[in-house]
């Protein structure tokens, strides 16, 4: 949650691929997807960014918010605030490292 997406989009991804390749996860790709393990990394990293948009010191969707607030709204109510979809993120996160199947039913559902 520490660093900027772009980072984390064009300088960890790239560098991470091949090792989640290697690492030989026996994901179902149902026959249509290649390389199933890097869609449902691909995946798991997109969710974890769309949780570093809500969660300190990044957090741009906070700061994005605090300037459409009216005055009287403190950023530290807004940081309670999204506490509860923070909580969804991660427990959406959780579902997809549990059941990296999710990852993959559509794009086979829709080009199988």
């Amino acid at each position: 949650f520490f660093l900027d997406w772009i980072e984390i989009t064009l300088i960890i991804l790239p560098l991470l691929a091949p090792v989640v390749s290697a690492l030989g996860l026996d994901i179902n790709g149902y026959g249509v997807v290649d390389n199933p393990e890097l869609v449902w990394f691909v995946m798991l990293v997109a969710m974890a960014l769309q949780t570093s948009f809500l969660t300190p010191p990044v957090g741009f969707a906070l700061f994005y918010l605090k300037g459409v607030c009216p005055p009287n709204v403190k950023l530290s109510d807004i940081y309670k605030g999204v506490i509860p979809f923070i909580l969804l993120q991660l427990l959406g996160l959780l579902i997809l490292v549990f059941w990296p199947q999710l990852v993959l039913w559509l794009p086979a559902t829709a080009y199988g």
